[in-house]
């Protein structure tokens, strides 16, 4: 007689609490972990329905549109980037994309992946890109649409947007702008932008859990969207109406089908995740009843008092300066410290996370961000504390005391 093996069900999640000060995930706001708990609801039900009304009126506002079309992408912020990508690019468009960081390197891959033609805008990491320079690569490609990100993390340079908005006016292409980074930290005025797609993510300035992303879409890149509007088959009724334009390559990220859903139609396309709207939801409310201005006074201050802190210290900051986000901040590791045991030592010693690099920074920056309910006073001098005795225990001489000191007066 065979005895079955014991299941295996591992133990209960009890991990310490610990303080997330890198580029994101941060800290999810009490209020957005409570909103997921809330019981779940029919993705028909009235009430349901009424909340996905509500999250779309929240969002115009904090993406400072009129947009009709703002709602939310089920997945990651890199869900959302797809959806917009897929949904404009077809086969053959002309692309035009800003570069200077990782985030750049994705939009061109995922664009390749839509078999559209990319031209790159090049620009240096640590640097953002000369909005001439996208003028010059757009007159002579005459692109379908131009793709940027407005916080690159990976660089922590924050892109100037708005003169590419209106280079994109003035050559009729469509603006796409990545936002993720920014949204609810940085002021992202969509449309003084003039941008036509927008995308974000909850896990970074907005304070919730990555899982969501919030998108708004102009009237001009709708009516392009829907010109390649099909109607899926199983849900499809006498005389239903498609685009003549070629269909969108993805299912699941077809933004004319996902607009159908969050429209009055009604017309199913997939199940809302529930948990993740009301997250959302919360965020929103969060975001706005702090007030974007204040808000984004907080999260510039905090960012200002890392700066001072870690410059106090003796350390550097990479990057130029005068485009750095204000949320995250990338300090150059000094000479004959372990890079990745600093980065060990503040978790397992404080239980503080920073962030390590990527690419061409990989080992030389670590990046610490200061983001939603972490843009505090509280959060940011624990981290300075905790990196100054983690770096004076690798032997690095760094002034006691110093960098706690220079925050503090950022804050006072």
């Amino acid at each position: 007689m065979t005895t079955a093996p014991t299941p295996q069900t591992f133990g209960e999640l009890d991990h310490p609490p610990r303080l997330l000060m890198g580029p994101g995930p941060i800290n999810v706001h009490p209020r957005v972990l409570r909103a997921m708990s809330v019981q779940l609801l029919g993705q028909f039900d009235p009430e349901f329905t009424g909340y996905m009304n509500e999250t779309m009126a929240l969002y115009r506002q904090v993406f400072q549109t009129q947009n009709r079309w703002t709602f939310l992408i089920d997945g990651t912020s890199r869900a959302a980037i797809e959806a917009a990508l897929v949904s404009v690019l077809a086969p053959g468009d002309d692309v035009v994309i800003v570069n200077a960081g990782r985030f750049g390197l994705l939009l061109s891959e995922i664009a390749q992946r839509c078999d559209a033609r990319v031209t790159t805008v090049e620009g240096e990491w640590g640097t953002v890109v000369d909005p001439q320079a996208v003028e010059d690569a757009v007159k002579r490609v005459r692109p379908r649409l131009v793709a940027c990100v407005h916080g690159d993390t990976s660089t922590t340079m924050a892109q100037p947007i708005e003169a590419i908005g209106e280079i994109c006016q003035r050559h009729d292409a469509l603006l796409y702008v990545d936002a993720t980074a920014t949204i609810g930290g940085m002021s992202v005025p969509v449309d003084a932008w003039r941008a036509d797609l927008v995308t974000g993510g909850l896990q970074k300035c907005l304070g919730g859990p990555s899982g969501s992303g919030p998108i708004t879409i102009s009237d001009r890149a709708a009516d392009h969207i829907f010109g390649r509007r099909h109607v899926e088959a199983g849900i499809a009724t006498a005389g239903a109406v498609g685009g003549n334009g070629r269909r969108i390559a993805s299912n699941y990220f077809d933004l004319a089908m996902i607009m159908d859903y969050w429209s009055d139609k009604r017309l199913n396309h997939h199940t809302e995740a529930a948990s993740m709207l009301y997250a959302a939801r919360e965020c929103a409310r969060v975001v706005l009843e702090e007030g974007l201005e204040a808000r984004f006074a907080r999260h510039a201050q905090a960012g200002a008092a890392v700066v001072a802190g870690v410059e106090a210290m003796g350390l550097s900051v990479y990057g130029d300066k005068a485009h750095k986000m204000t949320n995250v901040t990338a300090v150059l590791a000094p000479a004959g410290v372990d890079y990745d045991r600093v980065k060990a030592r503040m978790r397992t010693e404080f239980e503080i996370e920073i962030g390590a690099a990527f690419g061409p920074l990989a080992g030389k920056v670590w990046r610490i961000g200061a983001m939603g309910v972490n843009a505090r006073k509280h959060a940011v001098l624990q981290t300075l504390a905790a990196l100054e005795a983690v770096l004076r225990w690798e032997g690095f001489e760094a002034p006691a005391g110093a960098g706690v000191d220079a925050a503090a007066k950022v804050f006072s």
